[in-house]
């Protein structure tokens, strides 16, 4: 089990890169941040832009992989998304990983001026965003022409430090987005049912036991070894549960374990965050976790 931590990008600059260097130092596999132009009760409060803050992040650390938590069609054209992809992955020297989802029909949405579209056309318009850069991402595709996007004489040089592209990470909580992964993407993210929170463990792990037989479906449906792509569980913020102490969370990550998943993602703890009601101090114990089971 790989454990990573999501940060939010509120903190003054040299606040965030001690603690994303102290977080690499702990041992956490991936650090993540969230990629919008605003997040719930940071509505009009700081927020920085997610490609210029990963960008100083890998340019401060060594080991710590990174990522998009996630990066949505809401707010980029797959060509400028590959850039920067492209771009992020030779900063970090090779350790960049392009986490995309379907967007919200919030405030990302809308924000340009756009009428919010519903569930099933996010889901047609992840699928076509995936191919595209996808495509551009390989050197394989230069000119796309769809519902959705259009690309002309499109170029993404010199192409990514790691092969065959930068790996892509996946959210999907709906059947369409999570077969979607299971036949496309290196990584399945999934934060259990994405239209409620869950009650307690036991409700969530029947959630994602039903995701992963989804995804399961979607490798065998696109030839697929399903043992082969990442399962990323990320804890979403409103669920402490998982977080109530370490032996509480030890449990839990043997859990996921059991149901297949390979990486486990959290909130790194700030104190003007009471949203993410759980000690601080579990972080460390979690780190210690991490070093003394062998977990990265």
């Amino acid at each position: 089990m790989r454990v990573g931590i999501v940060q939010l990008p509120v903190d003054p600059w040299n606040v965030t890169v001690d603690r994303a260097r102290e977080l690499e130092r702990l041992g956490f596999e991936h650090l993540w941040l969230y990629d919008h132009l605003s997040w719930q009760r940071y509505r009009d409060h700081d927020w920085h832009a997610t490609m210029p803050w990963l960008t100083g992040i890998a340019a401060a650390t060594e080991r710590i992989r990174l990522g998009t938590m996630v990066a949505s069609p809401n707010l980029r054209h797959p060509l400028t998304m590959a850039k920067d992809a492209m771009t992020l992955d030779h900063i970090s020297n090779g350790r960049f990983i392009l986490g995309l989802g379907a967007g919200t029909s919030g405030f990302d949405a809308t924000v340009f001026g756009d009428e919010p579209l519903d569930g099933p056309a996010r889901a047609d318009r992840l699928t076509e965003y995936l191919a595209v850069t996808d495509g551009l991402l390989r050197g394989t595709s230069t000119n796309h022409q769809g519902r959705w996007y259009t690309v002309d004489e499109g170029r993404v040089i010199p192409g990514c430090v790691q092969e065959p592209r930068v790996p892509i990470a996946l959210a999907g909580g709906g059947p369409r987005t999570i077969r979607l992964a299971g036949a496309a993407a290196d990584t399945w993210i999934t934060l259990g049912d994405p239209a409620s929170a869950p009650a307690d463990i036991a409700e969530f792990e029947a959630v994602l036991k039903r995701q992963m037989g989804i995804f399961v479906e979607g490798c065998e449906q696109a030839g697929r070894d399903p043992a082969q792509p990442g399962k990323l569980c990320f804890v979403p913020s409103i669920f402490a549960e998982p977080m109530a102490d370490i032996e509480t969370f030890t449990d839990f990550a043997g859990r996921m374990v059991d149901l297949g998943f390979t990486d486990l993602v959290v909130h790194d703890r700030r104190a003007a965050d009471p949203e993410l009601n759980f000690d601080p101090a579990l972080i460390p114990a979690i780190a210690e976790w991490i070093a003394t089971t062998g977990a990265r």
